[in-house]
């Protein structure tokens, strides 16, 4: 990320602890950058892959700017499993 130079892009396969009953709506948000100043800083976090298991983070940067470290945060939201939820049973 700091070459400074075309497209980059890191992921990031994150797992939930439990599975959630649905796929839910995933929230994710820088918490800190760490950038060069000489040139704007150009970002664009997103989520990819979102199942009821795990989603992937995107972090992406392009053209001449120069990224040395970024944090991000994120949280789901969606339908769990309960101990009083009925189960099918085929």
């Amino acid at each position: 990320m700091w070459t400074g130079k075309g497209t980059r892009e890191r992921r990031k396969t994150i797992r939930f602890a439990t599975a959630f009953k649905d796929v839910p709506a995933v929230h994710v948000g820088l918490s800190l950058w760490d950038m060069d100043s000489a040139a704007n800083p150009r970002a664009d976090i997103s989520t990819d892959h979102v199942t009821r298991e795990r989603f992937d983070i995107v972090f992406r940067t392009w053209s001449d700017t120069r990224v040395a470290r970024v944090r991000v945060r994120w949280m789901a939201i969606g339908a769990a499993f309960h101990e009083d939820d009925w189960t099918d049973i085929d």
